[in-house]
This record gives C-alpha cells, sequence and structure tokens, in this order.
C-alpha cells in the first residue's frame, strides 16, 4: 500500500484547474486557496461557490475537521476528503453550514425530515468514483455533485464550467488538454480527482443504467453519472515519508523485494515509485527520458484492470481461472500495480505463495543475467500491507500480514500478523531485523547448548566405561545443562538486533537451522573440550600429583580433588564458549558489541560468581572438594576456559581453507567436464 505506510498520510491540496486556469502551488508555505486568491486576481465567486458546494456536499459526514478558532486542531476521517474539506476551509467557507443548509444532505435541523431526497451513490472501486444528488434550491429537480479519479470523470463529461459559473460546451480538442493537465499533476507525485455535476429533471431514476458507458470494470455505469459538466481537477500531494527510501534501500541490501499496489493513475504511482526507490533508472526504457509510465520496460507497471485480463482466462463454462503460468511470466517483472483494487492483491498474494519458478534454473539464470532480476532459490515469502477491511483476505493469504494501527479498519487488525501501531514502512524493517533477530537467537543458544551435550554427554560415558563412575556428578550436570544453560539462554537472547541483520540473504524455508558453520563450531569446540577433559581425566594425576578421582571417592569416600578440577575446567570452558557462540558467521572479534548487552554480561558475571562460590563453598551439596581448589588449579581452570577463545580463531581459520580447497576442486572439476565436453563435440 502507498497511502499512509510510504507517505505521511498528510493529504493537501496543491494542485487546480477550474474555470480554464490552472492554479498550481509550487510553495509549500503558501496554502492552495490563498494562491488561488491571488493568480491573476482570483477565482469568480461564481465557480468558487459550486466549488465549495461540491466538495462539501459530496463527502462523508466520517470526515470532519476539529477547529479551534479559525485553526484546525486535528481532523478525522478519509485523508483525501480531509484535503478537500481543508481545501473549503481555507477558502473561507464554512463546510459544515452548507452541509446542514442544503436540503437532501442535511441531517441537523428542520431539514433533516428532507434527507431522503437526495441520493447518494457511494464510492466503489468498480466505478471509481463518488456521487450526491440533492434537490435544487429553486426546485423542479436535481443537482448530481461527482468526484473520482480524474480520467473517469473527464471521460464522462460533456460540459464544462467557465469563469462565471456556467456551463459551455467541451470539445474533443479541450478534452485531450484537460486530460493533460492531470496527467501533469500526476509526474508530480500527486493524487488527481476530477469533480463534476449534472442537473437532472425532476422524478429521474437513480438507478437506470446507461446502456454506453460501462464503469471501469466493465459493468454497465448509471445513467446519472453520464453526460456531466466538467468543475475541475484537484491535484493531491501526500509528501512521501522520509525515513521511506533508506527503508527501501535496507530491504533490497537483506534480499527484500518491495512492489507497490496502489489506486493512484499510473503517472502518479510511478512519481512515488521512483521517489522511494522501488522503480531505478535501469526500469525504463530510456534513462534521459521523463520518468513516466510509458517510459517504463514491459510489465514493470501495469493497470488492475490489464493484469487481471492477464493472468486470469476464461474456461469452457465461462467462469475464471487463474493462471499461474502467465502471472509467473509478469511477476519478476513487475514493480507497480496502479489503479488496483483489492482483489489485485489477493491474486498477488496467491500467485507469489502457488509460484515455483525457482525449480526452473535455467529460467532463473536467463532473469539474472538478461534483466538483472534474483530470484529466491525456494517459494516466495509474501508480506502484504492493508488498512481496508475489502484488504483482510489478502493479508489472510499472504505468509505475513501488516495491518495499519492508525488508518486500519478492525477486520484488516484481525486477519493480519503484525499491527504497525504508526503505520511506517519503516516499521516493516525494523519488524525484519527483530525477526531474524529471533532466529539468529535460537541458532546461537541451539550452538551454546549442543556444545555442552556433545562434550557432557562423552565425558560422562568414557568415565563410565573406564572407571565405572562419571567425573561429573548428577548434581554438577543438573548445574550445567538446567541452571547455567537457562541463564546463557537468557544471555544469547538477548542481543540486540543489529543493521548488520539486514546485510545478509533471508533464510530459505528448506534450510536447516542448524548450519554447516555451525556445526564447524560445535564440533570443534567440542572436541577441544573433550581432549581437554580426557586429558585431565588420565593423565592429571600424573602430571598435578593428586590422587585420582576414582580412588578416592570409592576407597576413602570423599570428594575429590581431581573430579572437582575436571568440573571446574568444564564449567569455565563453557562460559568461555558462551562468548564464542555470540556469533555465528565465523566473526573473528568475538567481543564485538558486547558492550552494548548488559544483561548478557550480568548474567555471564553471576554465571561466574555462582561457579566460584559453588567451588570453593559448594562441597556437599555440588560434590567437589572439601577445601575447594587452591590457586594453581584455580588458574588452570581459567586458561583451558580462555582457550576456547583461540581454539575459536583456529576453527574460523580452518573453515576458510577448508571452503577455498572445496571451490578450487570444484572449479577444477567444471573445467574438467567442460574440456570433456568441448572433445566430444
Amino acid at each position: 500500500d502507498k497511502t499512509g505506510t510510504l507517505t505521511a498520510n498528510q493529504m493537501t491540496a496543491r494542485a487546480l484547474y477550474m474555470a480554464m486556469k490552472n492554479y498550481l502551488c509550487e510553495d509549500p508555505s503558501i496554502h492552495l486557496a490563498d494562491f488561488i486568491k491571488t493568480l491573476d486576481g482570483g477565482a469568480s465567486s461564481e465557480s468558487m461557490d459550486i466549488l465549495t458546494t461540491l466538495l462539501s456536499v459530496n463527502t462523508m459526514d466520517e470526515t470532519f475537521l476539529t477547529l479551534n478558532g479559525n485553526d484546525i486542531a486535528g481532523t478525522s476521517g478519509n485523508p483525501t476528503e480531509v484535503a478537500l474539506l481543508t481545501l473549503v476551509h481555507q477558502s473561507g467557507q464554512d463546510y459544515e453550514e452548507i452541509r446542514n443548509t442544503t436540503r437532501g444532505r442535511s441531517n441537523v435541523g428542520d431539514l433533516a425530515k428532507h434527507l431522503g431526497e437526495g441520493k447518494q451513490f457511494q464510492f466503489s472501486s468498480a466505478r471509481k468514483m463518488m456521487s450526491w444528488a440533492v434537490p435544487l434550491p429553486e426546485g423542479g429537480g436535481y443537482r448530481l455533485y461527482t468526484k473520482g479519479a480524474a480520467e473517469v470523470v473527464l471521460g464522462r463529461c460533456v460540459q464544462q464550467m467557465d469563469t462565471t459559473g456556467s456551463s459551455v460546451e467541451l470539445d474533443s480538442q479541450q478534452l485531450v488538454t484537460l486530460n493533460g493537465i492531470a496527467e501533469s499533476y500526476a509526474r508530480r507525485g500527486m493524487r488527481t480527482l476530477g469533480l463534476a455535476y449534472r442537473d437532472l429533471p425532476e422524478g429521474v431514476d437513480f438507478e437506470q443504467l446507461s446502456s454506453t458507458v460501462k464503469n471501469t470494470d466493465g459493468t454497465e455505469a448509471f445513467e446519472a453519472e453520464t453526460e456531466l459538466v466538467f468543475v475541475g481537477v484537484v491535484g493531491i500531494e501526500d509528501p512521501l515519508r522520509k525515513e521511506v527510501p533508506f527503508a527501501i534501500e535496507q530491504c533490497y541490501e537483506a534480499g527484500i523485494d518491495v512492489r507497490l499496489v496502489t489506486g493512484d493513475s499510473p503517472n502518479t504511482a510511478v512519481s512515488i515509485a521512483y521517489q522511494a526507490g522501488i522503480l531505478r533508472d535501469h526500469h525504463f526504457k530510456s534513462v534521459d527520458d521523463e520518468k513516466v509510465a510509458t517510459n517504463l520496460k514491459e510489465n514493470v507497471l501495469m493497470e488492475g484492470k490489464a493484469f487481471r485480463s492477464k493472468v486470469y482466462k476464461v474456461d469452457a463454462n465461462g467462469e475464471k481461472e487463474f493462471d499461474q503460468a502467465v502471472f509467473d511470466n509478469i511477476w519478476p517483472h513487475l514493480r507497480v500495480l496502479a489503479r488496483s483494487s483489492p482483489d489485485d492483491k489477493l491474486t498477488l498474494a496467491h500467485g507469489l505463495n502457488q509460484s515455483t519458478l525457482f525449480t526452473e534454473k535455467e529460467r532463473c539464470q536467463e532473469l539474472q543475467t538478461n534483466n538483472n532480476i534474483t530470484i529466491f532459490p525456494d517459494r516466495q515469502v509474501v508480506a502484504m500491507t492493508g488498512d481496508g477491511t475489502n484488504d483482510a483476505p489478502a493479508l489472510k493469504r499472504a505468509d505475513i500480514g501488516f495491518a495499519m494501527g492508525v488508518a486500519g479498519t478492525q477486520i484488516a487488525k484481525d486477519a493480519a500478523d503484525i499491527i504497525l501501531l504508526d503505520d511506517n514502512f519503516a516499521s516493516i524493517v525494523t519488524a525484519a531485523k527483530w525477526g531474524r533477530n529471533v532466529y539468529c537467537s535460537i541458532q546461537k543458544f541451539l550452538q551454546f547448548q549442543l556444545t555442552v551435550n556433545i562434550a557432557a554427554v562423552v565425558t560422562a560415558l568414557t568415565g563410565a566405561f573406564a572407571y565405572q563412575k562419571s567425573p561429573l556428578a548428577a548434581i554438577q550436570l543438573l548445574w550445567v545443562n538446567l541452571l547455567m544453560d537457562s541463564l546463557a539462554s537468557l544471555a544469547l537472547a538477548s542481543e540486540p538486533p543489529v543493521d548488520a541483520l539486514l546485510k545478509k540473504p533471508p533464510v530459505n524455508r528448506t534450510q536447516h537451522m542448524i548450519t554447516k558453520r555451525m556445526w564447524a563450531n560445535m564440533l570443534g569446540q567440542a572436541v577441544y573440550q573433550i581432549v581437554a577433559v580426557m586429558t585431565l581425566l588420565f593423565k592429571g594425576p600424573d602430571i598435578f600429583g593428586f590422587e585420582a578421582g576414582h580412588i578416592v571417592e570409592d576407597e576413602l569416600d570423599e570428594n575429590s580433588v581431581h573430579y572437582t578440577l575436571i568440573f571446574n575446567a568444564f564449567v569455565w570452558m563453557q562460559l568461555f564458549n558462551e562468548v564464542n557462540c555470540r556469533n555465528l558467521k565465523g566473526e573473528f572479534n568475538v567481543f564485538a558489541g558486547i558492550e552494548k548487552n548488559p544483561i548478557f554480561l550480568s548474567i555471564l558475571v553471576a554465571t561466574s560468581v555462582l561457579q566460584v562460590l559453588i567451588v570453593e563453598f559448594g562441597s556437599i551439596a555440588f560434590h567437589v572438594a572439601e577445601d575447594g581448589l587452591s590457586g594453581k588449579y584455580w588458574a588452570i581452570s581459567l586458561a583451558l576456559g580462555a582457550g576456547s577463545l583461540p581454539v575459536q580463531q583456529v576453527i574460523n581459520v580452518m573453515y576458510i581453507i577448508g571452503q577455498k580447497v572445496k571451490f578450487a576442486r570444484h572449479e577444477k572439476k567444471t573445467k574438467k567436464n567442460a574440456n570433456l565436453t568441448t572433445r566430444q563435440a
């Protein structure tokens, strides 16, 4: 979605073509209403009265301005209508007074009983317009006020309003000029609305359908909404959020592709998409020409109607059927979908979810070579934003549905997985960063926990086989596996997300959580720990001169210094390896960013202090030597623990060398196969 997500959702009328004058206000410090008053003597009072009445009558009651004196203190309702009512207010008119004094529109006072005399044609995506008919003040008929997509309204106009407020003929050449003005507004990134009216006779049938004029979806239009008198085209600007271009650039670095789906005209959509960075120079046929829809390469931009006509085919029974093959030809190129309907979002979510284009390796390579398009090597993960009730099916169908917390309806929020409290696209990037951080935190803990388990199991089994007694007592294993690992999981899960997470490619759906690099880290550290413990277990008494642990505990029924040293060294190797486990990709600086995580540091210190207390004072409870360990054995324990740090550096270097050897062998094999193929040819 564009409005409110990529843009600030603070729509402001910045341009108006009315009564054969073009009012284009380029100074943001000047209100459009003030600009109209100053340009060439200003618009006539007659034309302004028609304009302000049209805008006041043909807007919803749910849209209103909150005034503090003559200043606008707040707004509510549809942002586009807010911009129009703001234009009325800044023109010196009271939109509420106009509504409340218009028969067939007023729902207050004596006129409320005549509300049923008016006729409202609600906005629909099929018609792309909204109208409201009210009785003429002098009686004898109705005046229908309408607003809608500029090209739709202009296509139904046969007359136009002149400077005196009267209607004059509108010839084909003038119609071309008006469409050109609307396009010029759109190229500036403005949403363009056409404004018109029609006087209808008394007794008109509002439900009568036209046999010649069609709506945008091909259905028959209401006869009352044809043969209109053109009043004007208003250009409404919704500025791009300043943080959006950088956020979209972050998405591309993270392997997240961004597509724009909007109800705006093609040129408006192109302008916004180009400013945001969704469209780049290489998407245009000519970089030097104007950045408009007609300058885009094939299928980069599509209108909703054309999109639907291509991806749906009619079967033998006359029913529409989704054509996945055609969709797969379109979606890699599609960047902007303009003049779209909520159903188009559902079609996109469904088609992307079902696409198996990634399995066609040659085609993916061709897209990469010819169009610089990279296809994710797994089923697409689709995230969709939406705020309206009609967006709910698409939000539900997408893998991740983002609803707008401010502008979104309750139905949209209920259908979504995540609610953006600030309706800001940059928050989606934050969500992606936190999601990746959670995944990495799980990997970090698994890397730590499995290393502990491998070393502990081998140690316990070896001791049991050799001496029918594990060097690690049950209570010590309980401390290692339950208490210390629980704290370690909390420490590793508290790592704050960093921007570096967004510079990595996304994880495939089928990719194992434990990567090859993690296996290298785990097995390398486990081997080091096992070698260290086995050395202490079998050679410790000879090296350090104390009695073997199994002899002391079996014959003297005392807790041995030997097994206490093994337990202490084992725990300290885990504590130092906990620092290593903060990294998953073989980073050499294992301490990078550690100062930014006070929770990790606090838990590491707390666990270390507890280990000291256990060894020195936990004789009976934790099955350690009665007097603890001497300074000599503490130094050995800490030295073996700290050894985990250089061991990790060795693992990193060996892994890199192994990868280079593997790559070199693959290159050699590829060249050899290529030579064999050439000889056979």
